[in-house]
């Protein structure tokens, strides 16, 4: 229904009160905003400033009747009763007389789901996890907690193997890809590297020169040496720029989002 153009500070005609009074006690509030084009609060507000009440059982209309239809499926049953200005208790018993029944609810989760949700868990958020089963984020939150999955502590300790691995992937690699080698969390790994105090710098002699008037810087990744513009801009950076290049850059994103499709 489109809204009213109508101002609602207008006053009410002898029409208009008329109309309200003959439908409002029958429970027809909305058949009255939709005629006066007044918005259903402003119809309730003039009905108690006159004193007007619905009657205690008044009989369904029509339109109420197929509006409950409609919303009573997916809809939950309380703002029904607000929409329709009955009392809840009214809702349900005229839903069940009328037959009309809530959504079945998801069906049964196969072995193939649940060890994919086992698997996708531990570093996947539960919408990107509902995504991928194809199922409501509500439900996988439900059934993860049944199953009692639960995310990788990022403060259990680290063995001396993991520490090593770390110092040695950190200059080279990214968080993301030192992260699925070790088998934490990419939070984790960072938050180690930060407390390590570990730093992707090289010596800046070694990785940037000058040849024909051009300076030149080499890419961490692919050891290649670039003009400075193949690097993205990075104020943080010494030199302002990236240590990887422009192509090996793309090349790692396109590589994540190969491996979570």
């Amino acid at each position: 229904m489109a809204k009213s153009k109508k101002n609602t500070w207008v006053l009410w005609s002898k029409d208009e009160v008329k109309l309200l009074r003959k439908l409002f006690p029958r429970g027809r509030t909305r058949e009255i905003a939709d005629q006066t084009g007044r918005p259903l609060t402003a119809v309730r507000q003039k009905a108690y400033n006159m004193g007007l009440k619905t009657k205690k059982y008044r009989p369904w209309s029509a339109n109420e009747v197929k509006l409950l239809k409609k919303l009573y499926p997916t809809e939950n049953t309380r703002s029904i009763a607000d929409k329709l200005g009955r009392p809840l208790r009214e809702v349900k018993v005229k839903a069940y007389q009328a037959g009309f029944r809530k959504k079945r609810r998801p069906a049964p989760w196969s072995i193939q789901e649940e060890t994919l949700l086992k698997k996708l868990h531990p570093d996947n958020t539960v919408p990107e996890i509902a995504s991928q089963i194809g199922r409501s984020a509500s439900t996988v939150a439900n059934k993860a907690r049944k199953l009692g999955l639960r995310k990788v502590d990022p403060y259990r300790g680290w063995s001396k193997k993991e520490l090593n691995l770390l110092k040695k992937l950190y200059r080279s690699r990214m968080a993301e890809e030192i992260a699925e080698q070790i088998g934490r969390t990419v939070y984790a790994v960072r938050l180690r590297v930060f407390k390590l105090g570990l730093k992707k710098r090289s010596r800046y002699e070694e990785t940037h020169r000058v040849v024909g008037g051009v300076k030149e810087k080499r890419c961490s990744r692919c050891k290649r040496w670039k003009a400075g513009s193949e690097f993205h801009r990075v104020r943080t950076c010494r030199d302002g720029l990236a240590i990887w290049c422009k192509e090996c850059v793309s090349k790692s994103q396109k590589q994540r989002l190969a491996a979570r499709n």
